[in-house]
């Protein structure tokens, strides 16, 4: 029961961390790269992965939200 909520509280935090670290369409790179201008971009390498694990991650915290909204019921 404590388990699941301490869990929680830490994958949030992790998952703030991860949305603060993905780049943005108005970032400095974005002003001195074509691709980006025209609205197609490929991610990869360090940016892939924190991508993917910000899905991950959210996906873990939406678990763990209902397991908590269950036992505490």
């Amino acid at each position: 029961m404590q388990i699941t909520l301490i869990a929680q509280i830490v994958v949030s935090l992790v998952l703030i961390i991860l949305v603060t670290l993905q780049s943005k369409e108005t970032s400095l790179g974005a002003s001195f790269s074509s691709a980006t201008q025209s609205g197609f971009h490929t991610k990869r390498g360090p940016e892939k992965i924190i991508y993917l694990a910000t899905i991950v991650f959210s996906i873990i915290f939406l678990i763990l939200s209902f397991l908590n909204i269950a036992v505490w019921k």
